[in-house]
Order: structure tokens, then sequence, then C-alpha cells
């Protein structure tokens, strides 16, 4: 009797067709035995068993309903933060708002009245840099809704009547043009003449390269109409916002009776490389910004944007007329 063949092969012996063929085993399996890349490719080429839609039940997060602090990277609800006066609540990094934000947070409910809206900027030097001045200004006036960089006007301040005037960093980063500077000397004259305390709020990238001279000249304006504010014995309180820079800070800015700065504001004329590079000496962590400049004199308070309108209420009652 014929004893059937032994094998020493442990793997499972070949399946066999109805027709009595061999069934050879698929590639992707072979491949797969020995080797995890074989896995990987064979869970990519294998098809889905589900239908690719979304479940009824689950709801959709709206978008932007989150965001992440961008000081100390924490993720915060965008509404608190909004309603925490645009500042983290977990930080409390300020973050930089508009002239339009900026007058809703100060003034009384529905007290202030905008002057001088009409003034807009010419081209009186025909500039073009990446695209002609007018075309710029045009592009900006149609993104901001708003015709300049400053927005200034009357209004009241926990019941105290002033003349504000805010520079907005939404128009072309602040920058001080020959209208900006028209503004705020007639918000200064109107100051004077009415004897109101006069509050300037500034955030500036400095003066305005498409008006060369004319935007300089605005420094010399402002400081003018001031000196004759100050003559008269106005108050004057100066509100530095991040950031201040270049031909504001070297004019109005620096010029109030009480100096007031938000929390972490950059202040200066020219950059820290530039003056590293000017006088050839290492500088100190923060030496432009606005709690280094309260210890060296510069500034007299820093003070919170949720303090500022009790703050400068006090100072009106304290100094004003």
């Amino acid at each position: 009797m014929t004893k059937p063949a032994m094998t020493t092969d442990a793997s499972p012996a070949p399946a066999v067709r109805s027709t009595g063929e061999l069934a050879e085993a698929p590639a992707e399996v072979a491949d797969t035995r020995g080797s995890g890349a074989g896995v990987e490719r064979a869970a990519k080429e294998s098809p889905r068993m589900w239908p690719d839609e979304a479940d009824p039940r689950r709801k959709k997060v709206p978008e932007g309903l989150w965001m992440r602090c961008v000081a100390c990277s924490q993720m915060i609800y965008r509404k608190q933060m909004e309603a925490n006066l645009h500042v983290c609540p977990q930080c409390q990094h300020h973050y930089r708002i508009g002239a339009a934000q900026r007058v809703e947070q100060l003034c009384d409910p529905s007290t202030f009245e905008p002057m001088d809206e009409h003034l807009t900027s010419r081209d009186p030097l025909h500039f073009t840099d990446l695209k002609p001045y007018p075309e710029r200004l045009k592009a900006e006036q149609e993104r901001t809704g708003r015709a300049e960089a400053a927005l200034t006007g009357s209004g009241y301040i926990h019941g105290r009547r002033v003349v504000l005037a805010v520079l907005d960093l939404t128009f072309m980063m602040g920058s001080m043009g020959s209208v900006v500077g028209e503004k705020v000397t007639r918000a200064i004259e109107r100051a004077t003449e009415q004897d109101w305390p006069l509050i300037i709020v500034s955030s500036s990238g400095g003066a305005r390269m498409q008006e060369s001279t004319l935007s300089l000249m605005q420094m010399a304006k402002t400081s003018a109409a001031l000196a004759q504010f100050d003559d008269a014995g106005g108050l004057y309180i100066s509100v530095l916002t991040d950031p201040t820079t270049g031909g504001v800070t070297a004019s109005f800015a620096m010029l109030g009776d009480v100096i007031l700065a938000e929390p972490g504001a950059l202040i200066g004329f020219a950059g820290p490389r530039v003056i590293q590079q000017t006088i050839r000496q290492d500088l100190p962590d923060g030496f432009q910004r606005a709690e280094f400049l309260k210890k060296t004199g510069f500034v007299d308070r820093v003070v919170p944007r949720g303090e500022l309108r009790r703050e400068i209420s006090r100072l009106i009652d304290y100094g004003g007329k």
C-alpha cells in the first residue's frame, strides 16, 4: 500500500477550483505577508466599504468661532475676546483695533459727533510705487469705508465733554499724510475754541511716504497748534497704542500733558535694527515697549484698555477746567 507523500511546507495547500485548476493567491496578499509597506499599499488600494457621507446627527461647528492667541498660543473663544475689548482673556494681550471700535469703547453711547469727514487726500506729487497713489487711496476707502486714516469729533467720556482724535490703523497703517495732519490740527483748534479737554489716540506707522515732505510738514503743523492750545491752558491727554512710530511719535503723540499707553504697545521713532546699527550697541529687551518707556519717564502710566475710560475721566476731573 502506497503511503501519501509527507511535506515539510507549513503553508496551506492551494485551493482547487471546480474545473480542477489551481487558484493563484492574489499578489497583494502575497506581498503583505512579510512587509509593512505592502499592508499600507493594500489599505490604500482597497475600496472603501462605507459611503462618503456626513452623519446627519453630527452638528457642523461654524468656522471662526475659535482663534489662537498670537501671544500665549492658547485657543480662545473669539466672541469672548471681542467682549473683553479685544483683549485676550488668558494673557491680557491687547489686539490692534480700528478707529471706530476705539471711539465706541471710549465714548458714552451715541454721544460722538464726527467732524471733517469730507476731507480726502489728493496726489500733488503724482506718486507711484506698485500702483498710483490715487488708486491706493480708492482701494483703502472701499475696503475700510473711511475717507482717511483719522477719525475726529467731539463726545462725552463718563459725562465729560471732550474733543477726540483717533488714528485708524486699518487705513494705510494709520500713516500721517496732509489730511490726517489737517484733521488733527482742526480738532486741536476746536478744543482751543471750546475750551474742552483734548484726547488723541495714536496708532500709526509714521509719516506717509506717498506725500513726502508734505507729510513731514504735518509734524510742525500739529505741534504749533498744540503750543497754542497749551498757551490757552487746555488739557491734552495723549494715548499711545500699538504701534505708535515715526513722525507721529516725533510730534503730537509725545506732547501730551499726560501720556498714557496700553500694555505692550510698541512706541518709538525708528525701528530697533536701525537704532542698533546707528549706535552700535546691544539694546535692552523690550526697550521700545510701553512698560520700559514708563520706567525711563517717557510714559506717565500704562493703563489696560478696560480702564482707559475711567482713567481719562479722572484726569479730566483733576486737571481740567
